[in-house]
């Protein structure tokens, strides 16, 4: 079809859904993103052995991700105000792809010691490559739906965190188990940089796309959507705002910081799921590597129904007249109370319990993880990418502390029941930051000097 533009009065007529191909292809995208952070800890067993690491070294090589992937989140939001998601996201993609193709041959480098400082130094820099990733996505989210499908739009490429270890984390453990460790880092480098050229084929600003009928980009337009992404948005917008000053507002705004706070303590489960579960499988359920990434699968889809479902309800509430506030805290709240129960995981003895636990605290993960759709609500449209940028900053925090303070506790206790308690509690502190910091939700406007 023609650009709206240039197309016929009938076709012009015909409200398109090109935003569902975009959303389409964010969710491939970021699939094969959480798949990637995710390699270490299926293949961390079989590395562990072959290069002598403990628990401890092990937590702080888990790390090395999120601590450029949160120095890395405010130059990449500006960036992202600066260029626009496609070029941005387009280097994004092919970057951290290519460093998960270079652990692959961290064991050339003949000493153990030299290949746990390659492969620490390559997580570090595959952490900064992947930081505009998520922001991104929010600022995609903006341009392309409407504030009644945000949030299901959130959702669905939130649950692509789940989708990957359903899909990938067996794969993943079937090339390690099959081929050794060193496949999983060749097969996922690969697919990434093919998932770089296609973005970069496939997409544009809902403004600049030539399948897009004019019906499409009024429903757009009159429910929200920012149609030219940051090409209404110049950076003179920004600086009239005062830059830093503008950061500050951000950071000194409650409703924000309640939201930022909450985004840590829903990473801390994320994170746990990432790095240590597959371990916590192995060591302390006695599974093999292959029935490990089989059994994290289990959750994993349960967390992929939830976060699909939560914005489903999220969005038939606002649908229904109840406000933004109500509809996006709802399933917040009630779904990180669900994720409490992972603690109970300590006082049961039978795997396909744990197993139950587990799936039910990630169902109740996924329900209550839309802080991406309401990040897409609240931000300034002057400065879509750097809110996204700082709430992703605080949320990864969470990256750097779980994996280190689960290695700790771990290693001194012998035990995963402590690690267990932390990753519930962080639960609870989500629920209270909804209800007790976060007040209205509803869109930041920025002061002037």
């Amino acid at each position: 079809m023609e650009m709206s533009r240039t197309a016929s009065p009938a076709d012009a007529a015909k409200r398109t859904r090109v935003r569902y191909t975009i959303l389409l292809l964010v969710f491939l995208i970021t699939t094969v993103n959480y798949a990637d952070r995710a390699t270490l800890s299926v293949t961390g067993s079989a590395m562990r052995a072959e290069f002598g690491f403990d628990a401890i070294r092990m937590g702080y090589i888990f790390s090395a991700f999120s601590w450029a992937y949160v120095l890395s989140q405010l130059p990449a939001g500006l960036l992202l105000d600066r260029f626009g998601a496609r070029r941005l996201y387009a280097a994004s993609i092919f970057l951290w792809s290519l460093f998960t193709l270079l652990q692959s041959s961290i064991g050339l480098l003949g000493s153990a010691a030299a290949a746990v400082t390659a492969l620490f130094v390559l997580r570090f820099a595959m952490g900064a490559a992947e930081s505009p990733a998520f922001p991104a996505n929010a600022k995609v989210v903006a341009s392309w739906f409407p504030t009644t499908e945000r949030g299901t739009a959130s959702a669905i490429f939130n649950s692509a965190q789940y989708f990957a270890a359903v899909v990938f984390t067996p794969l993943m453990a079937w090339l390690t188990h099959a081929f050794g460790w060193h496949a999983v880092y060749v097969v996922m480098g690969v697919a990434g940089l093919l998932l770089a050229v296609t973005w970069l084929k496939v997409m544009k600003n809902p403004a600049d796309h030539p399948s897009v009928s004019r019906a499409e980009l009024d429903y757009i337009e009159q429910g929200g959507g920012v149609l030219s992404g940051h090409q209404k948005v110049r950076p003179a917008d920004v600086s009239r705002a005062g830059g830093w000053f503008l950061v500050r507002q951000l950071l000194t705004n409650r409703m924000l910081l309640g939201v930022y706070l909450a985004q840590y303590c829903i990473n801390v489960l994320t994170y746990f799921f990432l790095t240590w579960f597959p371990i916590y499988l192995v060591q302390a359920r006695g599974m093999t590597i292959l029935q490990a990434g089989l059994v994290a699968s289990l959750p994993a889809i349960c967390g992929f129904s939830g976060g699909v479902l939560g914005g489903i309800l999220s969005d038939s509430l606002i649908r229904r007249g109840h406000s933004l506030t109500i509809a996006r805290k709802t399933p917040i709240v009630g779904g990180m109370l669900l994720s409490a129960c992972i603690i109970g995981c300590n006082y049961v003895t039978a795997d396909w319990l744990v197993v139950a636990l587990m799936s039910l605290a990630f169902f109740g993960k996924g329900l209550g993880a839309l802080g991406w759709a309401v990040v897409a609500d609240t931000s300034p449209k002057e400065a879509l990418g750097l809110s996204g940028a700082i709430f992703n900053m605080f949320g990864n925090v969470a990256g750097i502390v779980t994996p280190i303070v689960i290695g700790y506790l771990v290693a001194k206790t012998g035990s995963f029941n402590g690690a267990l308690v932390f990753v519930g509690l962080n639960a609870l502190l989500t629920v209270f930051s909804y209800l007790v910091i976060v007040k209205d939700i509803k869109r930041v406007e920025l002061r002037r000097r």
